[in-house]
């Protein structure tokens, strides 16, 4: 950051560097980053914040769904675009208190699909694949054998296989479908002028950090 922020911002002062800039780094930017903030700060932000504030492997898990699910939502967009019918012009999230996320209107029900399975497919194979390989599985947030073992504190406690909360294959399909609707709600969110590389592994990270410590707190009462 360092240096891509001052280097960003000379850029729109200096059309010699600019010329350079674009020249060289042209390539990696989309269009309308050619008169905005390039989206690599936007990323390296949203990555570090996941890091900071999320468990390794939740933070990590929405890195994934940055990177994956984002894609595969605007390659199938690009594709599908012109047959696909547009998303609702708000998506329910809690009916009750009437909250609602307006999602971007030119997002389509295949590009949300997309990012859903996409998501789904990354907590499958991150957390039975991946995840247990960093020290045996000690500083993970989700456990095969154990379930849940993050508590509502959000620190990751110890257990026995006894007595666990959504482990097993049941307990991965659960964590896998919200994953998904995590990365389809989130990459279809309108959030105004602000970038998706820092709001998407933000918002992913906390959605199933917050899932997963409720999981763990109504566990606390049901194992208790």
């Amino acid at each position: 950051l360092c240096i891509i922020i001052p280097a960003d911002l000379l850029r729109f002062h200096l059309p010699a560097l600019e010329k350079v800039y674009e020249r060289f780094l042209g390539f990696l930017m989309r269009k309308n980053e050619k008169n905005s903030t390039n989206g690599v700060i936007w990323y390296i932000l949203g990555v570090n914040v996941a890091l900071q504030f999320s468990p390794r492997d939740v933070a990590t898990a929405a890195i994934l769904i940055l990177s994956w699910a984002d894609t595969a939502a605007s390659t199938t967009g690009r594709l599908y675009r012109p047959s696909s019918p547009r998303l609702p012009s708000h998506i329910p999230l809690l009916p009750l208190l009437r909250l609602k996320i307006p999602p971007t209107q030119r997002k389509g029900w295949t590009g949300f699909m997309a990012a859903s399975l996409t998501g789904a497919l990354i907590a499958v194979g991150f957390w039975s694949c991946i995840a247990p390989v960093r020290f045996g599985g000690a500083e993970v947030s989700w456990d095969f054998v154990k379930g849940v073992v993050v508590g509502s504190s959000g620190m990751i406690r110890g257990g026995g296989s006894e007595g666990g909360v959504l482990k097993g294959w049941m307990g991965l399909s659960v964590l896998s479908v919200v994953t998904g609707l995590v990365s389809g709600v989130v990459e279809a969110m309108d959030l105004g002028s602000l970038d998706d590389n820092l709001t998407l592994p933000i918002i992913s990270g906390g959605c199933i950090l917050g899932f997963l410590k409720f999981v763990g707190w109504i566990g606390s009462f049901w194992t208790s």
